[in-house]
């Protein structure tokens, strides 16, 4: 498989920090995304957390693959399958989520999400802290390895938890 862009952190978060991943059916969404890009071979991924209102990525994409339109592929889809959900269960989210714009009538993801290549170690071992301890400082755990939706597991006791995921090192 060839690389061509450095790993990536991204931060992607809800629209006025709604939580919309607040269940775990909702974090399956994003996994499940993140498992068909890595199955499609059109990204890797090294490490993540998912929160109620956010989610942080290190991820690399792969070939001929643009970042951008990997990027709104994934959260295009993410997003039209939380709205699916949130409609079937009548949802009082779903209200909260309505913007009327031109071309939408919702938004799950705040547009201009952050992202920022990692073209060091130290700044990726850095992104990588930062991503672990994201629940711990949101008092959620102790650990960052206490975490489910983290890939902190991986890293700290060597336990993959996620198909997709890679570690840094390989």
């Amino acid at each position: 498989m060839v690389v061509k862009q450095y790993p990536e952190f991204i931060t992607v978060t809800a629209n006025d920090w709604l939580p919309v991943l607040s269940r775990d059916s909702d974090k399956r969404i994003v996994l499940d995304s993140l498992q068909f890009l890595v199955s499609a071979q059109r990204i890797k991924v090294t490490a993540f957390v998912l929160m109620d209102t956010h989610f942080h990525l290190i991820w690399q994409v792969f070939g001929d693959h643009n970042r951008e339109d990997v990027q709104r592929d994934f959260l295009r889809f993410t997003s039209q399958q939380i709205l699916k959900q949130l409609r079937n269960e009548k949802s009082e989210l779903l209200p909260k989520l309505e913007v009327n714009a031109k071309d939408r009538k919702y938004q799950v993801w705040q547009r201009n999400s952050l992202g920022i290549e990692l073209r060091s170690a130290k700044v990726f071992l850095q992104k990588l802290e930062y991503i672990h301890h994201n629940p711990v400082k949101a008092s959620l755990c102790k650990l960052p390895e206490d975490y489910q939706y983290s890939s902190a597991r991986f890293y700290e006791l060597n336990i993959n938890d996620w198909d997709f995921l890679i570690h840094y090192e390989d």
